[in-house]
């Protein structure tokens, strides 16, 4: 019974520490339209300040002692950062062509490249069951878009929204290699590479007009970057991978009503029907590969299933 009650104990803490992470996710696009900055700017500092804050971590936790990093891993690690570094970048030019809302529901056919990458590079199979949730999604694509003959805005927010998800996929691929690190030094690593990776993009003469941004800056890296990437390692060590999968999804759902709250933002009806398909094909999906013994191509990046002693879920999650 007092072991139950602590299991039960455990998950509950979990379940808090996720949706709160999930909250901050949600809540990601307001900071980077409200930060006045370029989708360059914003990631380069993201890093510098994500960097910070998991450096200082990491450093208080003592992580850096036996990390297990070797330059396989560490050049693995590194290739994953360049994916979801402009795996960000696209994103958030996502947000500035369409809006927020439209982006993340977008964003979020991630698992379906993971399927169709796995079988591509891994010649793994696709069984009729993904096949057919691959078609739900792919008619709640076409349903969320919208798109109209001369909609250029909608159809480019929808071609970034859709590389942005094909490089997280990518990140999620090699990332998902790496064993016997924590989760937190892979993630340190991936937005060390965003700084010298972006440099040569980002504009300080805008930069050090921003103002008030900074903060909105500061808090994409400190917030959404450090706090929100602790609270999911702590939640993924306790918590089963169903209710990972299922808690994920509090991120589109808080980012639509941001969306909406903030700036008036909201999808129409058809595209409103697209939304359920969507959300329930990834669900299917992401639960349907987790129960796979094979789990290389599954899995958050850089929120990655590192075999350590704090390691992350392998339920593949949606945040960014």
């Amino acid at each position: 019974m007092v072991m139950r009650n602590e299991t039960s104990g455990t998950q509950t803490r979990g379940i808090v520490e996720l949706t709160l992470a999930m909250v901050l996710s949600g809540t990601l696009g307001i900071f980077v339209v409200e930060s006045g900055a370029s989708p360059f700017n914003v990631v380069f500092f993201r890093c510098l300040f994500g960097a910070a804050a998991l450096g200082a971590y990491s450093l208080a936790r003592g992580y850096f002692t036996g990390h297990g990093l070797t330059l396989k891993k560490l050049g693995l690690a590194a290739l994953g950062g360049v994916f979801i570094v402009f795996n960000w970048v696209f994103l958030f030019e996502a947000y500035e062509a369409t809006s927020i809302s439209f982006a993340t529901v977008v964003y979020h056919t991630q698992p379906f490249f993971l399927v169709v990458f796995g079988a591509v590079l891994f010649r793994e199979r696709i069984t009729a069951a993904k096949f057919g949730w691959l078609a739900v999604a792919f008619v709640g694509l076409v349903l969320v878009s919208g798109i109209r003959p001369g909609d250029t805005a909608s159809l480019k927010g929808l071609g970034l929204a859709l590389a942005a998800a094909v490089l997280y996929a990518l990140s999620t691929i090699v990332t998902k290699r790496i064993t016997g690190v924590r989760p937190h030094l892979i993630a340190l690593v991936q937005v060390l590479v965003g700084l010298p990776l972006l440099l040569p993009f980002a504009d300080f003469g805008a930069a050090s007009r921003l103002g008030a941004g900074w903060g909105w800056l500061a808090g994409l890296g400190l917030i959404h970057t450090g706090l929100m990437y602790v609270l999911m390692y702590a939640a993924y060590q306790k918590l089963p991978t169903a209710k990972i999968a299922v808690l994920a999804f509090t991120y589109p759902a808080v980012a639509m009503f941001a969306d909406w709250a903030v700036y008036g933002h909201h999808i129409g009806l058809v595209q409103a029907l697209g939304v359920p398909l969507i959300v329930l094909a990834s669900l299917k999906v992401t639960l349907a590969t987790a129960r796979t013994p094979r789990v290389r191509a599954a899995g958050p990046a850089p929120r990655t299933a590192a075999h350590a002693p704090e390691a992350a879920s392998p339920a593949a999650t949606r945040s960014v």
